[in-house]
């Protein structure tokens, strides 16, 4: 195990700057590199701050033995904390099954967050049991945590160590690309984002769509393919410039709900008739979908369910499965309303 006279060695600094970067002292003035060559170096030793030694007591009853369980979660965000429903209501499934088995969430961070290495390591700097992580995060964060944290189930991720519990991307936009082609459209766009480790068109969500496209004959224009990097504000702008430009598609296929109805509030804007001139068709079915103008026609994604089966799978690891991972693909279904 890695000592702070090891950290000290590899940052170049004294044993006293270490204790004060990790104690957060401002009494002395340490300058930003100083900081962060600290940091790095707690990152790439795995260096953890020793607890005292206490004396070990046999646990009363089960409350007592769970209570020294900590859960925490990561939640995929791309500016604002808590400003999704789709990952909301994954979480809501995540705190509901937690209670009824008698814990509670330690923590919830983002990926955005622990890029950060001092919130990264004071964040594990405790000993945490289990996590449910909605993020795949960059390697060498994954890697850290994966060190520090014995059970880690993952909502979606790309990481095979792990459980995994979601949906199948492919498939859901390969359900959403022939409802429309079955409706009758041929020029058909596609909007969606780019992730902290991937580009657009590297995602399951694209490659289905990008597939069926083809297997039906048709063409991808590229200036039908939105990177809206998961922001409303900039999928409306894009759509506008195209609505502007009289370049636009008969239907548009987007990777999530907001930016759906986004692209509803875009077309609106420039006069633009859903379905009669553009359909639209989402994914997840969160719950606004329904009232938006017109309703969203969409892929409804089990969300909470998710997040529920997400925790069954932590515990039963916890409590000694000890299997290779599994991957756990949830059904999905049409929703058919008015925008198509």
């Amino acid at each position: 195990m890695s000592t702070i006279r090891d950290v000290a060695k590899l940052a170049k600094v004294s044993t006293a700057t270490v204790s004060r970067v990790l104690n957060n002292d401002t009494k002395y003035k340490i300058t930003d590199e100083t900081r962060e060559r600290v940091w790095q170096a707690v990152t790439q030793l795995n260096y953890k701050i020793s607890a005292s030694p206490k004396r070990k007591v046999a646990p009363k009853d089960d409350a007592e033995s769970k209570s020294h369980i900590k859960i925490g979660c990561i939640l995929s965000v791309t500016k604002d904390k808590y400003n999704d429903p789709y990952f909301m209501s994954i979480l809501s499934g995540v705190e509901e099954r937690l209670l009824s088995a008698g814990y509670n969430i330690a923590f919830i961070r983002t990926g955005i967050e622990l890029n950060d290495n001092k919130v990264l390591f004071n964040t594990f700097s405790e000993p945490i049991t289990g996590l449910i992580l909605m993020e795949s995060l960059n390697s060498e964060t994954y890697e850290y945590i994966r060190k520090q944290v014995p059970y880690i189930v993952g909502i979606d991720t790309e990481r095979g160590d792990i459980d995994n519990v979601g949906y199948d991307h492919y498939h859901v936009a390969s359900m959403a690309v022939n409802h429309l082609i079955e409706k009758g459209h041929t020029r058909i766009g596609y909007i969606g984002g780019s992730g902290l480790t991937s580009n657009l068109k590297d995602s399951r969500r694209y490659r289905g769509y990008y597939s069926t496209m083809h297997a039906a004959g048709l063409s991808v224009n590229s200036d039908w393919v939105i990177d809206c990097m998961w922001d409303e504000a900039v999928c409306i702008e894009k759509v506008n410039h195209l609505c502007k430009t009289r370049n636009y598609p008969t239907a548009f296929f987007a990777a999530s709900d907001l930016m759906a109805m986004a692209a509803l509030n875009g077309l609106y804007n420039n006069g633009i008739s859903v379905p009669h001139e553009v359909a639209v068709i989402g994914l997840s079915n969160i719950e606004v979908s329904k009232y938006s103008n017109p309703p969203l026609s969409t892929i409804d994604i089990p969300t909470r369910e998710i997040g529920m089966v997400a925790v069954d799978n932590l515990l039963d690891r916890i409590n000694g499965n000890v299997l290779l991972p599994k991957k756990v693909i949830l059904p999905n279904r049409l929703v058919v309303r008015s925008s198509t």
